[in-house]
């Protein structure tokens, strides 16, 4: 939608064009001389890149939000798509990034007057953003994308990390998640191939804690029969890690990229006991549940999104299908980070 076929084709074009008439040095004609975009890529991006550069939510009110503008941002940034990534930054820095901190509102809503009408962040979305951009700058040699890069993990340091309890903590969002006795996180939001990128460029003495002390509250995310994380935790004064009591006690809609990112980050054993609960649904063809609630054993009475299933099936080592985009953002962009990070 966003870029017709015959769009692409000229660009091509062009690209081809200028890297044969100009030097083989130039860091401008190798980039636009770069393979054939991916095909997974260029389909969601059609689905879901609006034309002013924001990912739009479908089953959401077609809302966009941090999350989705750091998955677009890292995926275009991984497959070469330097116009959409452009397109996408532009508009992600002009509308959520924040005049007082350097880390991005999560919600953008354009049914409403105040299309940003909560500044609070989403640290996974903070950290994608980044992670793409680091990723981006070092392809095509923006120096500019680096150093903000490098703006927003000091922000992640040092706005959205509390001590508790001899640990230091990574908040879901600077506002609403610390109080005094308890700490509310979402093992969903450590996204370990960035957090990894991270500590490689500022040293593991600025994240080697951060680092440990996640995986170590993911090792205690662990509940119920089947020993499954929670969407959200609570993180007490004594350092216990519980399912949280603000939030549905269910492995559900976040949890399920705890796997993705597990093996994305070469972190497998943090996601053993979610690949035994979904290594029978998958072994026999049948349906998963979308959540479990891990305290009641309640069951969601529709199964898991194809995306959900894509990386099932990923953490457990079956191959992908070749399968079409859903047409829902969320379910969809699962299914391409299954097969690009």
């Amino acid at each position: 939608m966003v870029f017709s076929r015959r769009s692409v084709i000229v660009a091509a074009a062009s690209a081809m064009a200028v890297g044969c008439s100009r030097s083989g040095n130039s860091k401008e004609a190798a980039a636009r001389s770069e393979a054939p975009l991916d095909s997974v890529w260029t389909t969601f991006r059609n689905l879901y890149l609006d034309p002013v550069g924001r990912i739009v939510d479908t089953g959401n009110n077609r809302i966009s939000h941090s999350e989705g503008q750091g998955y677009g941002l890292l995926l275009a940034a991984i497959t070469g798509d330097r116009h959409a990534f452009e397109a996408m930054w532009g508009w992600t820095r002009s509308t959520l990034m924040r005049a007082d901190v350097a880390l991005f509102s999560w919600k953008y809503d354009p049914d409403q007057a105040n299309h940003v009408p909560d500044p609070n962040n989403a640290t996974d979305g903070d950290a994608l953003i980044a992670w793409a951009l680091m990723r981006a700058g070092a392809r095509w040699g923006v120096g500019e994308w680096r150093e903000t890069a490098g703006r927003i993990r000091q922000a992640i340091r040092t706005r959205l990390v509390v001590e508790r309890a001899g640990k230091r903590l990574l908040l879901p969002g600077m506002n609403g998640f610390a109080q005094d006795d308890v700490v509310t996180l979402n093992p969903s939001y450590f996204v370990w191939p960035a957090l990894d990128a991270f500590a490689q460029a500022d040293g593991e003495g600025a994240w080697g804690q951060i680092i440990a002390d996640a995986e170590n509250i993911v090792r205690q995310s662990r509940f119920g029969p089947s020993q499954l994380p929670c969407d959200w935790v609570d993180v007490g004064a004594d350092g216990r890690v519980a399912p949280s009591l603000r939030y549905p006690t269910r492995f559900g809609f976040d949890a399920v990229r705890v796997g993705l990112y597990a093996l994305a980050g070469r972190r497998a054993s943090l996601a053993a006991s979610i690949a035994d609960y979904w290594r029978p649904g998958i072994t026999s063809g049948g349906p998963i549940p979308a959540w479990v609630d891990v305290v009641t054993g309640e069951q969601a009475p529709f199964a898991l999104s194809p995306g959900g299933r894509d990386i099932a099936m990923r953490l457990v080592g079956k191959p992908l299908p070749p399968e079409a985009l859903g047409p829902d953002y969320y379910s969809a962009v699962l299914q391409v980070l299954a097969r690009k990070i």
